[in-house]
């Protein structure tokens, strides 16, 4: 039985976090327990005032709380499960997205977080499998469509993931994520014609896209179009001036124009900002290599080598460096 002044606190909390006021909501909300302390309803709310306040391991106090009172509250148990994942303790929150799908079992947005935390964890199959029991209630549910997609992608699956995001942008043709992700598996799929015409799509929605140009510059790149490729890397850095990966594409494919000393400054802007590049010292050895600087290219690959001992194509590169040095 619910006392009906705690229900009056309760429905002027409620009012005011319908207005974003999330301190006033709390300040009703405590005025409600005060009078009635199992109010389960109020504990519940409290809670997601709390939470959109970022005071996460509060509001799982709160639904603690609402979930003693009424076991069953699966809103609670799913409302946990955000939390859970927002501090990272993911294994925390797929089991409170368990509870809240044992009580309600087609609760799609449980099923659906349940596999983004599946996926933040690694576990991909299973990711997939919560993605479709979501779709399974809830068809056009974009969102799961496009992490779906994401999850086949991380398994190597590419036109899964694909058909997937196809899936997601005939339900939101503007998801410009969708887009981008379509566009990075039909290039792990060498269909690099298919991957630009998708990131165009993206870039389309979202003009300052940095990853984008990137990418789009990697599948011009792979066409030959070098200095289409660098126009793409150069709108990449303009967005984001330290996106190191696009310095180093930059100068690969400068490398591929033989412009070595253009080359040789883009990877020393990849290597300022990330100075443990393997890559960027191998190919800026590659460069001074070119340009007849053997020491120099000699001391590059060494760096590599310090950074991955392993680096098989830096030994290459440093004996074929060291042979000619020796033939001078």
């Amino acid at each position: 039985m619910v006392n009906q002044k705690a229900e009056e606190w309760f429905s002027r909390g409620y009012l005011q976090y319908e207005k974003g006021d999330f301190e006033g909501a709390i300040a009703f909300y405590k005025k409600a327990i005060g009078i009635q302390p199992d109010f389960y309803k109020v504990w519940y709310n409290w809670g997601e005032a709390l939470y959109e306040l970022g005071q996460y391991k509060e509001a799982i106090a709160a639904y603690d709380k609402g979930i003693e009172f009424k076991p069953d509250l699966y809103q609670a148990w799913y409302s946990r499960g955000n939390v859970l994942y927002r501090l990272r303790r993911l294994g925390e929150a797929i089991a409170s997205f368990d509870k809240s799908l044992a009580i309600q079992p087609d609760y799609h947005e449980a099923w659906y977080n349940r596999g983004v935390a599946l996926g933040k964890f690694g576990d991909f199959e299973d990711a997939i499998a919560s993605f479709d029991k979501a779709l399974a209630i809830q068809p056009d549910y974009h969102e799961a469509w496009y992490n779906r997609g994401v999850a086949l992608g991380k398994l190597g699956r590419f036109e899964g993931a694909i058909a997937s995001y196809d899936k997601a942008l005939v339900i939101k043709p503007d998801y410009h994520e969708a887009w981008y992700n379509r566009g990075m598996a039909l290039g792990k799929l060498g269909q690099f014609e298919g991957a630009i015409a998708a990131y165009d799509k993206a870039i389309e929605l979202k003009i300052d896209k940095h990853e984008a140009w990137n990418n789009r510059g990697i599948a011009l790149k792979n066409l030959g179009r070098f200095e289409d490729a660098i126009a793409s890397y150069d709108r990449a850095i303009e967005l984001k001036i330290d996106k190191h990966e696009a310095w180093i594409n930059r100068g690969i494919a400068l490398n591929s124009l033989e412009r070595f000393e253009d080359a040789i400054a883009s990877f020393d802007k990849a290597l300022a900002i990330k100075p443990d590049y393997h890559e960027a010292w191998n190919n800026r050895g590659v460069a001074l290599r070119q340009l007849g600087d053997l020491e120099g290219a000699i001391a590059s690959f060494d760096k590599a080598l310090v950074i991955k001992p392993d680096y098989q194509e830096a030994w290459h590169n440093r004996s074929m460096a060291i042979s000619e040095l020796s033939d001078r």
